[in-house]
């Protein structure tokens, strides 16, 4: 006697769909907010853009300010990126150029807009979330390095701060194009200046010598 599986056909995969349509629904509303910026993005014209009826959006975001937190969350995941090659030099200097990269597209010059005026605070709970990762990926990267013996122990996050300013520096002035050379020399320069004041106390300011 069959047993009926043969009737029952291929098996759907969970979430197959939905996600599909999450990720048009997510792209659009990146693609909008990018056009109009945060303060001019209009929810209605969402399923429009996605190519998704407009149920599909209101029934996973309820509201605007959800739906644009996590569509900034999703697609700002590459600046939260970085790398292990075995060569510290190298992966911040790749960290930076990414990080000019994405700060130099129209999502990118949105986001940083977005968090001087702090008008909406979910989004700016969003943006700070995605520096959070950012910060927190550095770190392990940085933690890496010093188990290494590549450097000595330091405040990760006060690195980061040293090597990202200059990127966001350059971009906002738009007079020109952040460059490799330009991270080749920013990763050189404070590599060489941490690993001059020699070990620290994390989190702590390096002691500057005394004279005899």
């Amino acid at each position: 006697m069959a047993d009926g599986t043969a009737d029952r056909g291929p098996a759907r995969r969970p979430g197959g769909r939905n996600a599909r349509v999450r990720e048009q629904i997510l792209a659009a509303t990146v693609e909008l907010v990018a056009r109009d910026g945060i303060a001019g993005f209009r929810y209605e014209e969402v399923a429009e853009a996605a190519g998704v009826h407009r149920t599909s959006v209101y029934r996973n975001w309820p509201d605007r300010e959800g739906l644009v937190v996590d569509a900034l969350l999703h697609h700002a995941e590459d600046l939260a990126s970085v790398a292990d090659t075995g060569d510290l030099h190298r992966d911040l200097a790749d960290f930076l150029v990414a990080l000019a990269g994405a700060l130099e597209t129209p999502l990118g010059r949105t986001l940083e807009q977005a968090v001087r005026p702090a008008r909406h605070a979910a989004t700016v709970q969003a943006l700070t979330k995605v520096l959070d990762q950012r910060v927190a990926a550095l770190r392990r990267r940085v933690d890496t390095a010093v188990e290494r013996g590549e450097l000595p122990p330091v405040d990760s996050a006060f690195l980061g701060e040293m090597i990202s300013g200059p990127v966001h520096l350059v971009v906002d002035r738009g007079m020109r194009r952040f460059t490799r050379t330009d991270a080749e020399r920013i990763v050189g320069v404070v590599l060489a200046g941490i690993r001059a004041t020699g070990a620290s106390p994390r989190g702590a300011a390096p002691t500057a010598p005394t004279g005899r």
